[in-house]
């Protein structure tokens, strides 16, 4: 089994910035409301009359407006998204939350601000590290975004309903993760590129449009038929990748990608959310101890060992971690990472990349030498 088993609909959602599923939801009378980082919680976009939609700027070729207004240093993730925005493929949207994760993504806030400014544009501020006191810190953050959307858009943002949204997205996090687990056996009927393409696509659109296709695509893969062969089972890390091109670039040099430990990939995001105790709390808990960004100060080594422990449960021969260009905070992080890495004995390549993939044939020779330096 192989990535056609994927119907066009979920293909369908990843080629548009803006999906037709978008435009169905709005006109039933629900608002859809953008944001760009993890440390944005889904539930809290997912109240009744509310849905989040993760940006992509799929089809980017080049940046000449948004170039003009950022610094050459931002990364293209930043770049390719102004560059959508300032074209107006994100004015159907109700709003933006974003979270105050980089400096890059603030440089978005600012500038979509002050260019193109959204009728609801809300930023959440991030605390550092971890603990007691900044829990509490974004707990608050967490509660004044519930507000803002409840005066805004006039949706129940009480804890009961909350819990209520936190219980749904579980449910869709349930067929995810069965999915994922079936990326540990020998053969696997999921490719990472199918994979991401599931991950991209429902993020992308209205969950509850899209949970019947996936339960569909579950009890197809619940037949067992064994994937295809493979060269190697490769873990991929490192910074934002939303395009399963990339992943499959890799694998159609013979890399099977069985888990990926970035942001818009399985790890942590799948990881269910717990549903007693007070839901704004629980929210601002788990985002402090489950994402893990190289942003937060103190968690190095809690990260490699995520890394570690992934490389061990997914049976991964060798791990590729690729940042993009001009990434702050992996830019920091990724020689250190390496270094840990290979200390443990993991072979490991280092890659940089552009948010859009241009260098296919590069970017498969080095999937080719690293694979051969493990004997694969």
């Amino acid at each position: 089994m192989n990535q056609a088993v994927i119907s066009d609909f979920f293909r369908q959602i990843i080629d548009q910035p803006v999906n037709n599923l978008v435009d169905q939801a709005q006109e039933q009378g629900k608002k859809a409301i953008a944001y760009t980082c993890s440390y944005v919680p889904q539930p809290l976009l997912s109240l009744d009359g509310v849905f989040p939609i993760r940006v992509r700027a799929p089809g980017v070729v080049g940046t000449p407006m948004a170039d003009t207004y950022l610094s050459s240093v931002i990364c293209s993730y930043t770049r390719s998204v102004l560059e959508l925005a300032l074209e107006w493929a994100f004015d159907s949207l109700d709003g933006w939350v974003f979270a105050a994760s980089c400096d890059h993504l603030r440089r978005l806030y600012d500038n979509l601000d002050y260019l193109n400014k959204p009728a609801f544009n809300h930023m959440i501020d991030m605390p550092h590290r971890g603990g007691a006191a900044a829990e509490k810190w974004l707990t608050e953050e967490y509660k004044s975004l519930g507000a803002a959307l409840a005066e805004s858009f006039g949706v129940d943002a009480s804890p009961q309903a909350l819990s209520r949204s936190i219980e749904e997205h579980n449910a869709y996090l349930s067929v995810m993760r069965e999915i994922s687990e079936m990326r540990k056996q020998d053969n696997p009927p999921v490719t990472g590129a199918m994979f991401q393409t599931l991950l991209a696509a429902s993020t992308s659109a209205p969950k509850d449009m899209v949970m019947d296709e996936l339960k569909a695509l579950l009890a197809r893969l619940r037949e067992g038929k064994e994937g295809k062969p493979y060269r190697a089972r490769v873990l991929l890390a490192g910074s934002h990748c939303d395009d399963p091109g990339y992943i499959d670039v890799i694998e159609k040099t013979g890399g099977l990608v069985v888990a990926e430990r970035t942001c818009t990939g399985s790890i942590p995001a799948l990881a269910p959310i717990p549903e007693n105790g007070a839901p704004y709390e629980t929210l601002a808990e788990r985002a402090l101890a489950n994402i893990s960004c190289p942003r937060m100060m103190e968690s190095f080594q809690a990260r490699v060992d995520e890394i570690l422990e992934a490389v061990e449960e997914y049976r991964a021969d060798g791990v590729v971690l690729q940042t993009m260009k001009f990434c702050d905070t992996w830019g920091v992080e990724s020689s250190p990472m390496v270094q840990e890495l290979r200390k443990a004995g993991v072979p490991i390549l280092k890659l940089e990349r552009e948010y859009t993939m241009s260098s296919e044939g590069q970017l498969q020779t080095r999937i080719q030498a690293f694979l051969e330096s493990m004997g694969k």
